[in-house]
């Protein structure tokens, strides 16, 4: 099975049941498919778009109309696929990681800019400083990823300036007042990244307020393009706010008493991953028993159907 792997090419748990339910159900038509799954067709539409995008299926034969699914691909032929575009994204991310911890040890003696596009910014206040100017110069996007203690402040953007932020809920303070279609939340941001306008990148420190924090600006096409690619693939499994689908579920599981193995088994992972999934739940409603969590999240609505 590939039950988990998913999310390593940027698909979500909505994806990950509906490749499932086509192994086993595509014969139903689509609008049967959405009722099994309990899923709004909208909702089952773009998760089977987002299957035939990434090579999990093929589209729909012609003859299908409207209700005709795409051809779910074999498991055994796509296992390869997965492991390796997972090997890859394991990798990037520590690339960027390093490239963050080498800013954070450059300590330039005039302070100006260092070569091949790239640009150290050292200091809380010249960080900040340099974080405002960039969002107040955004023309077109600017693209967000921020965990806590976060790093990037409010974005006000001007007229016609899109704004796309993931953000890890939890930790002091809270977010960025971000709100809105483009904000959306996952529970591992695997580095903090700010994109502005698809050309221009700035690397957050590890600990904004930090006599030594260092932050790297990045102008390098090449290297803009890297970590865009990485913005994107955290965006597509990311969910909106308010609206938690794996949390959802798993809110619905701990309801049903069940202990953390049959959790583990029904979502398909590993049984220390369902308990780092109950943890981070618990940190993010601020709960401390799982009951707690439940009321909590009852009040935000999490547990209201889709």
């Amino acid at each position: 099975m590939i039950q988990g792997e998913l999310t390593t090419l940027g698909l979500g748990r909505t994806e990950e049941r509906a490749y499932a339910a086509l192994l086993r159900h595509r014969g139903d038509g689509a609008e049967e498919l959405a009722r099994k799954l309990g899923l709004p067709r909208r909702r089952l539409d773009a998760a089977l778009d987002r299957l035939v995008r990434h090579g999990f299926a093929s589209p729909p034969d012609g003859g299908g109309g409207a209700d005709g699914l795409p051809r779910p691909a074999q498991p055994a032929a796509i296992r390869s696929l997965i492991h390796r575009r997972q090997a890859e994204l394991h990798l990037r991310s520590a690339e960027l990681e390093r490239l963050r911890m080498a800013a954070e040890r450059l300590e330039p003696p005039d302070g100006g800019a260092g070569g091949g596009g790239t640009e150290p910014v050292t200091g809380p206040a010249a960080v900040a400083e340099r974080t405002a100017r960039l969002l107040a110069g955004a023309r077109q996007e600017i693209a967000l990823l921020d965990r806590a203690p976060y790093a990037v402040p409010a974005a006000r953007p001007g007229p016609g300036v899109a704004v796309r932020a993931v953000l890890a809920p939890g930790g002091p303070g809270g977010p960025p007042a971000l709100a809105g279609p483009g904000v959306r939340t996952a529970a591992d941001v695997p580095v903090r990244l700010l994109v502005v306008d698809r050309r221009t990148a700035l690397l957050p420190p590890a600990d904004p307020d930090a006599p030594d924090a260092a932050a790297l600006l990045v102008r390098d096409g090449l290297l803009c393009t890297a970590l865009l690619g990485l913005f994107d693939s955290v965006w597509e499994r990311a969910e909106p706010p308010g609206a938690p689908g794996p949390e959802r579920e798993l809110l619905a599981l701990l309801a049903a008493g069940l202990k953390d193995e049959a959790i583990a088994r029904r979502l398909g992972v590993h049984v220390h991953t369902a308990r780092r999934r109950i943890s981070r739940l618990l940190d993010t409603l601020d709960a401390r028993t799982r009951f707690q969590a439940g009321a909590r999240a009852s009040v935000r609505g999490w547990l209201e159907g889709p």
